[in-house]
């Protein structure tokens, strides 16, 4: 695994969100940040934590950079023993065991399938399934989580799986009593604390414009862009009738993997079911 990194510094030090342009601000924290740059779910991944001390603080960074590797693997369409790989290979109508971490994600998938009327459905169509054909076990049944396909489905996380790993990296960093932190990774980016970022969000047409940004996440999506991951296909194939009617979107939500989900849903179809999950789920385009 690549892996760049910078020595821990008092703060002001802030981190350049080099995916989107940048003219990066924080405000003082007490403590240290300590950056690092390292390779994950086919991008770079910049984490910045804030601690009462740097061996707290890269401690924290290491937490969460473990973290992501670990959904990168659970999340992932073909590797062997994925969480993902196993519910597709699985026949229908057999329950497939599944960690929490996978439950939580797609229920958060299913919840947005419903309110966007099927527009976000992580499912390729080489296969009957739907995102509606999938069962998950109850919530509150306590227990192992368990899914179950109804029809055969090609089940493809990667209009919310990155976006997902941002919010479980900070979850890390907050688990760890970080402060203040940061997680950029290629178009998905959140930050918690008394940090502030501004940064350059450059629009479809080339013009860029500040956006200042604090306890929040933004995901950006580019219908042209020539850096997608090749095994994650599922929103670069599916259209909706009439086909993709915007070229790219930036979504503002208070965690990463709802941003992540509703710029697709911005990208196929931002009609009412787009409007209504943007709404419920607090979500609101940034360009």
């Amino acid at each position: 695994m690549a892996n760049a990194s910078s020595d821990a510094t008092p703060l002001p030090s802030p981190l350049t969100a080099t995916c989107l342009g940048t003219a990066p601000t924080a405000e003082s924290t007490p403590g240290y940040a300590v950056r690092r740059l390292r390779i994950a779910l086919g991008t770079w991944i910049a984490l910045e934590a804030t601690a009462a001390s740097e061996t707290a603080a890269l401690r924290a960074i290491e937490d969460a950079y473990a973290t992501v590797a670990e959904l990168a693997w659970r999340l992932h369409p073909l590797r062997q023993g994925s969480d993902v790989a196993r519910i597709n290979a699985a026949p229908p109508g057999t329950r497939v065991p599944i960690h929490v971490t996978s439950a939580r994600v797609l229920r958060l998938a299913q919840q947005i399938h419903a309110l966007t009327d099927g527009v976000f459905d992580p499912c390729l169509p080489n296969l009957p399934g739907r995102l509606a054909s999938l069962e998950l076990s109850p919530g509150c049944s306590g227990g192992s989580p368990w899914a179950l396909c109804h029809s055969p489905l090609a089940l493809d996380l990667g209009g919310i799986a990155k976006g997902y790993a941002v919010d479980c990296a900070i979850e890390a960093l907050l688990t760890a009593g970080c402060a203040a932190g940061l997680v950029n990774a290629g178009g998905d980016l959140r930050l918690f604390g008394a940090q502030r970022q501004t940064i350059l969000l450059r629009h479809a047409a080339g013009a860029c414009e500040p956006l200042s940004l604090e306890n929040t996440a933004l995901a950006v999506s580019d219908a042209d862009s020539r850096q997608r991951p090749a095994e994650h296909r599922g929103y670069y194939l599916r259209r909706i009738a009439g086909g993709a009617v915007r070229r790219f979107a930036a979504v503002l939500a208070p965690t990463a993997a709802v941003a992540d989900a509703l710029t697709k849903c911005v990208l196929l179809d931002p009609g009412a079911g787009t409007a209504r999950a943007l709404q419920t789920l607090g979500g609101r385009e940034a360009a």
